[in-house]
């Protein structure tokens, strides 16, 4: 006596159940690679975002600590809000006194110039040219970017409250906290400068 093996194909279930295990699968792959290339491009924004940021608030500090007074004589710090200040200043790339700028909008830190012209010197607002220098600026309602020290500052006082008598002004601290993305990792970083202006009290 014989006996034959007998063979089946899959049921259609079966069918079903294999292609929803490999479309789970191929959608988890597919999600994986997208969060890979995802904080891959966070990480490599985080390491650009400091990399300028460090060189941004070393060529701040250079301004700042290149007050003078204006072209028509005016007393060189200007403005010292918490997301703003004015200053006058001659960068060590040109000999003119500039008016310039930082203001925080948002999460974005722009750079104001005006150049002075005629004579006497004017600063004429109109003339003003702004660039964009930083973005992705999430600093803490309690941690201004600009905060202000008198002539008491020992290194751990408390800055001046504004509003600012800029004449009392030696010491202007800049920090920015920065976050790519705040959803993601890595987590914020803040860059920090500190500018003495105690040459300045000769001006008064």
């Amino acid at each position: 006596m014989h006996t034959r093996s007998q063979s089946r194909g899959f049921s259609l279930v079966e069918v079903f159940i294999s292609l929803a295990i490999f479309v789970a699968v191929i959608t988890a792959v597919f999600a994986f690679q997208i969060n890979l290339q995802t904080n891959s491009k966070v990480v490599t924004g985080s390491l650009e975002t400091a990399q300028n940021a460090e060189l941004i608030l070393k060529t701040m500090l250079i301004e700042l600590r290149s007050m003078a007074l204006s072209a028509n004589g005016v007393y060189p710090l200007v403005t010292a809000g918490t997301s703003t200040i004015t200053f006058y200043s001659s960068p060590v790339s040109t000999t003119t006194i500039e008016q310039i700028t930082y203001a925080l909008k948002g999460t974005t830190l722009y750079r104001g110039v005006i150049m002075p012209s005629g004579t006497p010197a004017i600063y004429n607002p109109a003339t003003q040219s702004t660039t964009t220098i930083l973005t992705d600026i999430y600093n803490a309602t309690s941690s201004p970017i600009f905060q202000y020290y008198d002539q008491n500052y020992t290194g751990t006082s408390s800055p001046l409250t504004q509003p600012i008598n800029v004449s009392a002004v030696t010491l202007i601290k800049v920090s920015a906290t920065l976050d790519v993305d705040p959803k993601l990792s890595p987590t914020p970083r803040t860059y920090s400068v500190q500018a003495s202006l105690r040459n300045l009290k000769t001006n008064l």
